[in-house]
């Protein structure tokens, strides 16, 4: 339960992504610049809570033992999560993207067999390839049927390539990508740092691409304007220091269980309530009509659902493992 509310309280301040990216979209901000500059923004900040907490050095350390693998899925869980989500916020309202980016809920589930648990049994520590939580994924295909039925609002006037290729294709690579960076990088620090280094890590070894982005950025639009800096600190901080740190704290606690794993990443679907709140409030965004808040509905019903289905435990039996 405790890992659920940090991970329900990491959505508040995630859903400022969505607000104010969409808030730079519609001032004339580019993608390229919204996404790049909250990761350079993060980098002073990360650094100084972990300098502070004595454990800097021993973050490079760890770092300089594998830079390929730290490298690879940092790319993966930043870069591929976070470039998408930005670039697919030109598309429509923030609501929209965020409702959409609720498929990393069924996107990490279909992840699981491709991770393993140890389990010590009367012949030693075995590896046993996790299963396919089939009822978390029925229960999860209640939160894809939310997300059709607001994309189907959306392309009411018509569906397009254009739409497919911009609003809805980029965040469901999102929703693949930052599970699977997180859930590798986890696997692979094997508790040898905490939530702050890894995060930290994470941010400097995705630097060689929102530098490759940021400098295509200055040659094709130019330097970014004084108000998407200031929104992109605000995104950094928001989004950046505090939602993925209060977020990779929870997946923490929980990171051997798979199930209860994917019951924390189902926490973000509270994001498209503070989302829709926050443009209504910042953006003077209308109310969605009653076909999407109905969309909204049915994600919120399939997330908790969805967490209960989680709710399982695997217990070791002499040398045979049962779910109880």
């Amino acid at each position: 339960m405790k890992a659920i509310l940090i991970g329900i309280f990491s959505s508040v301040f995630f859903a400022v992504t969505f607000v104010l990216n969409r808030s730079m979209e519609l001032s004339g901000g580019s993608w390229l610049w919204s996404s790049s500059l909250r990761y350079f923004f993060m980098v002073p900040f990360l650094v100084l809570i972990v300098y502070l907490r004595g454990n800097f050095g021993a973050l490079l350390k760890e770092m300089q033992k594998s830079p390929s693998t730290w490298l690879v899925w940092s790319i993966v869980g930043f870069g591929l999560f976070y470039g998408p989500i930005t670039f697919a916020a030109s598309s429509g309202p923030g609501w929209l993207v965020a409702g959409t980016w609720q498929f990393t809920i069924i996107a990490g589930l279909l992840l699981v067999p491709f991770f393993y648990s140890k389990i010590q049994s009367n012949h030693g520590i075995i590896k046993i390839r996790q299963k396919l939580p089939w009822k978390g994924l029925l229960f999860s295909s209640i939160i894809f049927i939310g997300i059709v039925i607001i994309q189907l609002d959306q392309a009411s006037g018509g569906f397009t390539v254009q739409m497919l290729y911009i609003g809805i294709l980029p965040v469901v690579i999102a929703a693949f990508a930052y599970p699977l960076g997180n859930r590798k990088m986890m696997e692979h620090c094997k508790g040898n740092v905490d939530t702050f280094q890894r995060v930290l890590g994470m941010t400097l070894a995705s630097m060689p691409l929102w530098i490759a982005l940021s400098s295509y950025g200055y040659f094709t639009v130019g330097l970014p304007s004084s108000s998407q800096v200031l929104q992109s600190l605000v995104v950094a901080l928001s989004s950046g220091v505090v939602a993925t740190v209060l977020f990779f704290y929870a997946t923490d606690l929980v990171k051997e269980d798979q199930s209860k794993l994917a019951a924390v990443e189902a926490t973000q679907s509270s994001q498209i309530i503070f989302v829709l709140f926050g443009e209504m409030l910042i953006l003077s965004e209308a109310l969605p009509n009653y076909q999407s808040i109905i969309g909204m509905l049915v994600i919120i019903i399939g997330m908790i659902f969805h967490s209960f289905a989680s709710r399982q435990k695997i217990v070791l039996t002499g040398s045979k493992v049962k779910s109880i």
